[in-house]
């Protein structure tokens, strides 16, 4: 990379011009070619051929067709659908997540969710549409605070330690579990003020293998973890087992994450007091899922990452990274593609 060089930067989300502009302010050396795509034959062969830099979300190109490209900047924190592409497989490339970005909407869309639970909001609705003032509605709506309660969150990246800042003035206890739990803080990208970088918030850290333990101790469980080969179907029926009869369970992962055959089961028999679920193993959910009917159950059709500064946060996390690019720093959500984010 050299300073007296334009560096290609190729761009295929619809970025705003103000947001271009904020890239562009980065650095003089920096090129920006902005074309929103689907498919990577929609970009000519001559300027793959030029590109160091990709900012997308999943059009990709083969080895040969950008031999000059250096790193990609992907716009989503998850990033599964891509690992087995044959251009991340170039020693010589780096590429990195846009982990961080999503965490306060996803966040704030996980304790809406567990607030909802906790009230019986489904429940109070339903007496709304039967136009119902229920004179047993102390006996068949009794909340669940989520003041003082216990909560355990499944994987504590960005999304997990915003969630758990969040629940501080709630006076909730934070379980947690972690890949490494031995080093509590946070190595990935998070804005001012935001989070729990250091660790500090959370009362225990579980290792994998501790899942069922922390599971028993917990009120609510919000599962926050990327999809990869060894948190596919980690939560199932044995950890269903565990759970309190009273616990409530929200998913705003992947929804390969839980098996779904074993929550749908455990929901009719009443293992657990009721979910709330944006992710799921299909999706669109067809008209006929049992999911639909369950009446402890809350659906959201996987909208917790939706916000409509989410192109303004990228901006703010692709420009920090575009500079560290620039002055030969590591990159922030640099993935790992053996472990799978």
């Amino acid at each position: 990379m050299s300073t007296n060089k334009a560096i290609e930067v190729l761009i295929t989300v619809p970025f705003s011009e103000e947001h271009i502009a904020v890239l562009s302010e980065v650095s003089p050396n920096i090129q920006i070619n902005n074309r929103v795509v689907s498919h990577p034959e929609e970009i000519p062969d001559e300027v793959w051929e030029q590109v160091e830099i990709l900012y997308t979300r999943q059009v990709l190109p083969t080895p040969d067709q950008a031999p000059n490209l250096r790193w990609i900047q992907f716009h989503y924190a998850g990033v599964d659908h891509a690992l087995a592409a044959p251009i991340l497989q170039n020693p010589d490339l780096v590429a990195t997540s846009l982990s961080g970005a999503a965490a306060p909407q996803v966040a704030e869309h996980a304790l809406t969710l567990m607030l909802a639970l906790g009230h019986h909001l489904p429940e109070i609705l339903n007496l709304l549409h039967q136009v119902t003032w229920s004179h047993e509605r102390w006996i068949e709506v009794p909340p669940q605070e989520l003041s003082f309660s216990t909560v355990g969150i499944v994987g504590y990246g960005s999304i997990g330690r915003r969630l758990s800042q969040l629940l501080q003035p709630f006076g909730a206890t934070v379980l947690a579990t972690k890949r490494d739990a031995m080093h509590p803080e946070d190595s990935g990208y998070s804005f001012k003020d935001v989070g729990d970088p250091t660790g500090d918030l959370v009362s225990r850290l579980y290792p994998p293998q501790g899942l069922r333990a922390m599971f028993r101790e917990c009120d609510y469980v919000v599962i926050t973890v990327p999809l990869t080969a060894e948190t596919g179907n980690m939560i199932g029926t044995r950890e269903f087992d565990v759970m309190k009869s009273s616990a409530f369970l929200v998913d705003v992962s992947r929804g390969n994450v839980i098996n779904q055959a074993a929550l749908i089961t455990a929901l009719k028999e009443e293992m657990i007091a009721g979910a709330a679920l944006d992710v799921f193993t299909e999706e669109p959910l067809s008209e006929d899922h049992p999911l639909w009917n369950l009446p402890n159950v809350i659906i959201t059709p996987h909208i917790a990452g939706y916000s409509a500064l989410y192109n303004e946060r990228s901006v703010t996390l692709f420009a920090e990274n575009l500079n560290r690019y620039i002055t030969k720093h590591p990159l922030y959500n640099v993935i790992d593609i053996h472990k799978g984010y």
